[in-house]
């Protein structure tokens, strides 16, 4: 069994300066100003007026922490935790809801368009940089998104065509990291407004011939005319991985026989993507008070691998195993809905979407000897034929609608159904598996005690929906189409706001049927159906805003993730897993962090993130011990510019946090 580390280790060092054409003022409104979100109904409502857990990250407290990667932006989010790096790469994360560490089971969506389409989050092409806010939705989204959204949905929103702030920044670290970026607003084409933004990234690590390099550029261009508006996105990111190896478990522990920071891939391995996403909509008035919305995307993205991981812990010939692949990708999706939300009681939503994936694999395996000492680079030729391949094409076809109904000043209902059609086939030969059910979710938010913007509000939800099994192009994988998966889930919560403080606590039920979970054939990764799960636990959160600039936030969550029924065949011998903790889910996760952010002169930002103990193996033999990461950062702000220096886990903490 291979392990992923917390490997990272890094000061970042702010070598230029940022100019931002924004007012403070600005700033200091958008962090009192209740944040606004759209992916749980898609019409704008504050974070308390949803029965549902859910918070939003703006801008201005991703500026204020100095934040670069989801890890770093997720890091004080309630009940949920962020695995760095992963299979795909250094630049990629998984990232765990309600005790689920399933890197397909959440959605991840970039300004509206799924990011990775009917496939997998394509996490490691995300680029958060000019973002406005970032939206989270904790457990499923099963009428607005679908078969897509499964235990949760994180929302990337970047700054508007119409913003105009104009920003500049450079910056450098340790490991050899550092970068520039540029945000500019275009020339007005008549009544059309455009923005760009560009920037390039280098991120070092700790392991021993591990970096990432990233170009990426977007450009927003938009017509607004009143509240009709027709938009225009074009995303372009460019990311070159050298990836680290994963340590291996020996037994209860992590092997003693391989050094920590060992690399045991090829000399001169790779993962290379190339990603190209034009997106279009247009909003409009209809009739009366109605609103209409349309918009499509497409995305064409090239992945190349070319890896190797140890399959024998001893210095054995040929013990390990690479592979080189390619993968090219086809994403389209589509949506149009209209949403009538008068002076009325009701607000009501209908829609229809579409998401399209097509891809295709080519690759060759082979066997290569890795020295476990690390400190020779295996020397292996690139297969030049490549005789393997894999095929998966996806379509998820989708027709929902929605209600909402304020039978009062305090009580209101939601509901929603969706239809789900979708199909998929894979190998040329082979038939199109269909599934065709409904999702749905009710819920309801009561205000108890209500004295302006302050109030205590209870609410519950339920949500039932459905998702076609993972596909990750394993050359390894046959070409049969396993179950889909299921869940039925339970929340409920309170949310009080008084003052300065704001809080939240949950608590859920999700029982879960068909997880995919990772398995091995012919020492290649490969993917099974789980039987039965069952998710449950508890999380809050608390902001509070001190005296003057001076903010704190503090989580905490306990997940109690457990199979239900899973028989799993071990070395000959079926094993009944009724009872057992899920694999790397801690039961205890929580976080802390400050924030002083004045306008102008010294500011400063600490945080820490306590993880618990958890088992690294289905049969809970592998116990792990909890760890605790600590992150701090200052700077200094002259106006309209800034210069800051930031730590990220501090103590150097290198424990495993996703399976390979």
């Amino acid at each position: 069994m291979l392990m992923f580390r917390f490997r990272t280790s890094t000061i970042g060092a702010i070598a230029g300066t940022i100019f931002v054409v924004a007012s403070a003022t600005a700033q200091d409104q958008g962090r009192q100003l209740p944040p606004l979100e759209v992916v749980a109904t898609r019409v704008p409502k504050a974070t308390h007026d949803v029965p549902a857990s859910i918070e939003v990250i703006t801008a201005a407290d991703l500026a204020a922490r100095g934040v670069r990667t989801l890890k770093d932006a997720l890091s004080l989010a309630a009940g949920i935790s962020i695995a760095p790096g992963g299979d795909n790469g250094p630049a990629s994360a998984v990232p765990e809801f309600w005790g689920l560490r399933e890197f397909d089971a959440f959605l991840l969506v970039v300004d509206d368009v799924p990011w990775g389409g009917a496939l997998n989050p394509a996490v490691a092409s995300l680029d958060l940089h000019d973002v406005e806010r970032i939206e989270i939705l904790r457990g499923p989204a099963p009428v607005t998104y679908g078969a897509t959204s499964f235990v949760g949905v994180i929302h990337v929103v970047h700054k508007s065509a119409t913003a105009g702030s104009v920003s500049y920044a450079a910056h450098g670290g340790s490991f050899g990291s550092g970068g520039a970026s540029g945000d500019l607003v275009l020339a007005p084409i008549g009544s059309w407004k455009s923005r760009i933004s560009a920037d390039f990234d280098r991120l070092g690590f700790k392991d021993d011939r591990t970096s990432y390099a990233r170009g990426h550029a977007l450009l927003r261009t938009a017509n607004v005319k009143g509240d009709n508006r027709t938009w225009l996105t074009a995303d372009i990111d460019i990311l070159r991985q050298n990836p680290a190896s994963p340590h291996p478990r020996d037994g209860a522990s992590l092997s003693t026989a391989t050094p920590l920071d060992a690399n045991y891939n090829p000399k001169d391995a790779y993962l290379n993507t190339d990603r190209f996403t034009l997106s279009a909509g247009l909003d409009r008035s209809a009739f009366g008070s109605a609103k209409w919305s349309s918009m499509v995307s497409f995305t064409k993205s090239t992945n190349n691998a070319f890896r190797g991981f140890l399959t024998d812990i001893t210095s054995n010939t040929n013990n390990a195993t690479g592979f080189k692949e390619g993968i090219e990708l086809t994403d389209i999706y589509a949506d149009t809905h209209i949403i009538w939300a008068g002076k009325s009681a009701w607000t009501f939503m209908t829609g229809a979407d579409i998401l399209f994936a097509n891809g295709e694999a080519t690759g060759a395996t082979f066997d290569y000897s890795a020295p476990l000492n690390g400190l020779t680079v295996p020397v292996v030729a690139e297969p030049t034929v490549l005789p393997l391949d894999a095929e998966d094409r996806r379509i998820f076809l989708g027709a929902y609608a929605s209600a909402e109904w304020r039978a009062a000043d305090r009580i209101s209902f939601t509901g929603g159904l969706r239809l789900n059609s979708t199909g998929e086939r894979r190998g040329e030969d082979q038939p199109t598996t269909t599934n065709n059910k409904l999702s749905g979710s009710v819920g309801t938010i009561i205000g108890l005690w209500e004295k302006g913007a302050d109030h205590l509000r209870i609410f519950g939800n339920y949500r039932s929906t459905f998702k076609p099994a993972a596909f990750d192009f394993g050359l390894a994988e046959n070409e049969g189409i396993l179950k889909p998966e299921t869940s039925s889930s339970y929340e409920g919560g309170v949310k009080f706001r008084s003052g300065r403080l704001d809080m939240e606590a949950s608590a859920f039920h999700m029982d879960f049927e068909n997880l995919v979970v990772a398995t091995i054939v012919n020492n290649l990764p490969a993917l099974a159906n789980a039987g039965k799960t069952r998710y449950q636990g508890v999380e809050l959160a608390a902001d509070l805003q001190l005296a003057g600039d001076l903010h704190a936030r503090a989580t905490y969550s306990y997940h109690d993730g457990k199979f239900v029924d899973y028989q799993k065949d071990f070395d000959g011998t079926l094993t009944q897993l009724a009872g057992k903790r899920v694999e790397l889910s801690a039961n205890d996760l929580a976080s802390a962090g400050l924030t002083w952010a004045p306008a102008t002169g010294l500011n400063a930002t600490a945080a820490m993130n306590f993880t618990g103990s958890r088992y690294l193996n289905q049969r809970n033999t592998a116990l792990s011990p909890s760890f605790t990461t600590f992150d701090l950062g200052v700077g200094y702000r002259f106006g309209r510019a800034e210069v800051r220096v930031d730590g990220r886990n501090l103590g150097d903490s290198r424990d495993p946090v996703s399976e390979s």
